[in-house]
């Protein structure tokens, strides 16, 4: 799987509208928003309708008290006033609150505006009775925005604003002072309710859109984490897929060489076949131990408590042995400690270039390993004078020239092979050294710099 597998999903509206006009073409369906019993899904406002309860409770009874103990008209006319204003109590009950209650399927439907013009019909005769009641229109107003969408909410609203001061002076034919003072009074209410109502239905709006936005945003980030941790196994994989390949599946290979080279020397050359069966102790006992250090996660064997220098030089040493050919180690440069992620990739493409030797350059072929410290760079070639091969067409399909690529690459560092047929074969590794400039100073050196065998131009140039 690609680092840079595309994790977007197609472009979606997230915008949620539930108050916009009938006929209106739909968008298509988002995401499903969070459960509302959720600890962060749903509007606090549609957990329970008891605040409203309560509210609608509140105002019906200031505004009884308000209406009886106004000054007009007379007693008795205030008390029939007072019982009529009793009757939208029932019809809120059984008809309006269970339409309150489900008003994201309600809204704007024929039951709603049913119920509102029977709510308006009921508040009619007090409100023309008494102006007082008229206080009522504050429990009226908001159920005009929760059950209609806004064209007719506000068209609601000024029903109930401006009819009840019309249906007052029809009936009481008041002084002009009286109803010019009414009028004014109801389009205040009216502009009032039309603007306060407006922005709350746009609060609300930005609310389910918002909600809706964290919504996929959780889901985004759960599909994330899962890539991710697919992602980080797979890489995982990768990596100690080269380290098993580089050092495990190697001592094996040699193991199985040196087996085969016994198995002809027993009879004829018994001192040689108890130099190589020496020598397939050592080679199992490194694996062990490689296999300790890849199971712990520390340093390689070969690096623990020695320097790359040496390491290399060991391994050279080694190669040597179980292929019989000369192997020689030269070092250039200022030597001095690097980070343990360099000299492990180091190490490794090292190893890996002298296993390709040994299995394909061909019998008893001399390599030869530079190693130049530069000031921003470490630069080691591994070289050998076989059989080479065509560019292109590397032999075999194995993990081993693409993972040593792979190390290099992780580190900013480059790694190149170049060949011939009859030329031999020229592995090239460059790692920067940015990051370890500061522990280049003359304190941290191993050991005197060696002349090198040839320039390092020669190096990269050779075949």
């Amino acid at each position: 799987m690609p680092a840079d597998l595309p994790l977007e999903e197609p472009e979606r509206r997230v915008n949620v509208r539930p108050y916009e006009t009938a006929g209106a073409p739909a968008d298509p369906a988002p995401a499903a928003p969070p459960a509302a019993d959720s600890a962060r899904g749903g509007h606090v406002w549609e957990r329970t309708f008891l605040p409203w309860d309560l509210y609608f409770a509140v105002v019906w009874l200031g505004t009884v008290l308000f209406a009886l103990s106004a000054e007009s008209p007379g007693l008795r006319v205030r008390v029939v006033s007072a019982c009529l204003f009793c009757l939208p109590v029932p019809w809120y009950l059984c008809v309006g609150r269970p339409l309150l209650c489900r008003q994201a399927e309600t809204t704007g439907g024929p039951a709603a505006v049913r119920y509102l013009t029977g709510l308006v019909l009921l508040f009619l005769p007090p409100a023309a009775l008494v102006g007082e009641t008229r206080l009522a229109t504050f429990a009226l107003v908001p159920q005009c925005f929760m059950l209609l969408r806004v064209p007719g909410a506000l068209a609601a609203v000024a029903v109930v604003n401006v009819t009840p001061v019309a249906a007052w002076a029809v009936v009481w034919r008041p002084s002009t002072h009286d109803l010019f003072y009414n009028s004014v009074f109801g389009m205040v209410t009216l502009a009032f309710s039309a603007v306060v109502g407006s922005w709350i239905i746009r609060i609300i709006e930005q609310s389910t859109e918002r909600a809706q936005l964290v919504a996929e945003l959780e889901a985004s980030r759960g599909e994330i984490a899962r890539l991710s941790a697919e992602h980080g196994a797979l890489a995982e994989r990768e990596r100690l897929s080269r380290e098993i390949h580089d050092t495990l599946a190697q001592g094996f290979i040699s193991l199985v060489m040196l087996v085969q080279a016994v198995e002809g020397e027993l009879d004829t050359h018994p001192a040689q076949a108890r130099r190589h069966l020496d020598l397939m102790g050592r080679t199992a006992r490194e694996n062990l131990a490689e296999a300790r250090a890849l199971v712990a996660g520390t340093a390689p064997a070969g690096l623990d408590g020695t320097s790359l220098p040496d390491a290399l030089r060991r391994l050279a040493a080694r190669h040597s042995e179980q292929s019989g050919a000369a192997a020689a180690v030269s070092v250039s440069g200022r030597v001095r400690a690097l980070a343990p992620a360099v000299e492990v990739v180091a190490l490794r493409s090292c190893q890996e270039a002298l296993s390709n030797a040994r299995r394909h350059a061909g019998p008893a072929v001399p390599v030869s390993l530079d190693v130049d410290y530069a000031a921003d760079a470490l630069r080691l070639t591994v070289r050998d004078t076989g059989c080479g091969f065509t560019p292109g067409s590397a032999p075999g399909t194995g993990y081993g020239l693409p993972g040593l690529r792979a190390r290099a690459a992780e580190l900013g560092g480059t790694a190149t092979v170049s060949s011939a047929p009859g030329a031999g074969t020229c592995v090239t590794v460059r790692l920067p050294l940015a990051a370890d400039a500061l522990l280049g100073s003359d304190d941290a050196l191993l050991e005197p710099a060696h002349p090198p065998a040839r320039s390092a131009e020669a190096s990269r140039s050779a075949p």
